[in-house]
């Protein structure tokens, strides 16, 4: 579901590293910045230099791990309900 308002701060950089794979204009769309893809670029620059992330690209927010889920090869282990483990 996309954010109503812009995102910025660490759940820009959640947000994004989240719809990454998906490409700028998808990430920018969920993040809040419709598209306003220079806006976007431009805050999310900004919260990872606050975070101390060294990132060039939204591809460098995808992690290894993200990877592994994406190839299928991890098992997601999950309570099977909110309230039980």
């Amino acid at each position: 579901m996309a954010s109503p308002t812009p995102l910025n701060g660490t759940e820009l950089v959640d947000c994004a590293r989240a719809n990454a794979q998906q490409g700028i204009e998808t990430a920018a769309y969920q993040c809040g910045y419709g598209q306003d893809l220079n806006k976007f670029a431009k805050e999310l620059r900004q919260a990872c230099e606050d975070m101390n992330l060294q990132v060039k690209e939204l591809s460098g927010l995808i992690t290894e791990q993200d990877l592994i889920l994406q190839l299928g090869t991890g098992e997601i282990v999950a309570p099977d309900t909110e309230t039980e483990l």
